[in-house]
């Protein structure tokens, strides 16, 4: 990841409607969703709802699949990561410890799920 990219994905997300059509495609995680999908689910026209999938995608923040009839969008958890590593790569100037609490924030999101005992 390097400036440019992350400008990119910030402008990307820098719409109302792009960042919450990027949040749903997050929670729906892997599966995704077909572009209809997301368009109803955030009550946008679906030819504007095409307009802003591909501004996300051409910022690398989501993938597109063709699946028969349907376009399955999926956020590009692997970009989001790139820009968050970015963002704190230097954190704090060599001080872990006054990154912690934003650390600590992360954790408790993306903490994986226990499995289930059989």
């Amino acid at each position: 990841m390097d400036t440019t990219s992350t400008v990119n994905a910030f402008a990307a997300l820098a719409q109302t409607t792009r960042l919450d059509a990027f949040r749903l495609l997050v929670t729906h995680e892997p599966d995704g969703l077909p572009a209809g999908e997301i368009a109803r689910l955030l009550g946008v026209p679906h030819n504007t709802m095409s307009t802003h999938l591909a501004t996300l995608q051409r910022a690398d923040l989501i993938t597109a699949e063709r699946q028969s009839r349907s376009i399955i969008y999926r956020a590009s958890l692997d970009s989001l990561r790139d820009v968050v590593v970015f963002l704190l790569k230097d954190c704090c100037s060599g001080h872990p410890d006054l990154c912690a609490p934003l650390i600590a924030d992360l954790v408790p999101c993306c903490t994986p799920k226990e499995k289930a005992h059989a």
